[in-house]
Formats: structure tokens, sequence, C-alpha cells
């Protein structure tokens, strides 16, 4: 059984970091691409950011370029997202999720019935 088990979020100060992180199990980790995506009160799921099975081709939503950074840690199961210089606007559930092959081609490729876990809520207010 697929599960992703994200972690890390919390109540933060604008300006502040976290760092989110997404146990996986129940399938073999390090032969698909991963993903963050993020759902705003009130708005629909947005992506973040997609990491390819091998680390390489990292990209970012416009949104979050600059701030947050994405990895993952094959040997550990682990995706993660680094978030630094959080802005109000990043407040929202934060959820990773497992694509359907080795590589994202493109970001119009996610799909929101990909398998994604119960998410974690990151709140930037002061």
């Amino acid at each position: 059984e697929v599960q992703l088990v994200e972690s890390g979020g919390g109540l933060v100060q604008p300006g502040g970091s976290l760092r989110l992180s997404c146990a996986a199990s129940g399938f073999t980790f390090s032969a698909y691409a991963m993903y963050w995506v993020r759902r705003a009160p009130g708005k629909g799921l947005e992506w973040v950011s997609v990491i390819n099975s091998g680390g390489s081709g990292i990209r970012y939503a416009d949104s979050v370029k600059g701030r947050f950074t994405i990895s993952r840690d094959n040997a550990k199961n682990t995706l993660y997202l680094q978030m630094n210089g959080l802005k109000p606007e990043d407040t929202a559930v934060y959820y990773c999720a497992k694509y359907r092959s080795s590589v994202v081609v493109t970001v119009r490729a996610l799909d929101d019935n990909d398998y994604r876990g119960q998410g974690t809520q990151v709140t930037v207010s002061s």
C-alpha cells in the first residue's frame, strides 16, 4: 500500500523558514518522480516543485522560485521541501505527491489524481 506522510509544518513568522519532510513507503521510491503541491484556503491545488526520480529535473513554480528548495534522499525514502523567506501567501496545506513515472516531462502532466499524502499545514503569520 502506497503511503506518503508529510511532517514539518507549523506556524512561522513572515521571513521565517520551515523544512517539510515526506516519508514514503509501499512502493519503490527511487523509481518515481515526486512533487509538492499546496492548497491555500479557498483555492485549488497549486503545484510547488517537482523532482525526478534520480534528483534531476527540478522545477519550481514562479511563486516560490529562489525561496524553496526541493530534494530527496532515495536511501531514506524521503522527500524534502526547504522553505525560506516565507510569506503570508505561502499559507496552505502542503502535500507531497507521487508521479506516475520516473520523469516529469512537463508540469502540465501533473494530475490531481496522483497519489498524495494527508498534508501538513503551514501558516505564515505575525
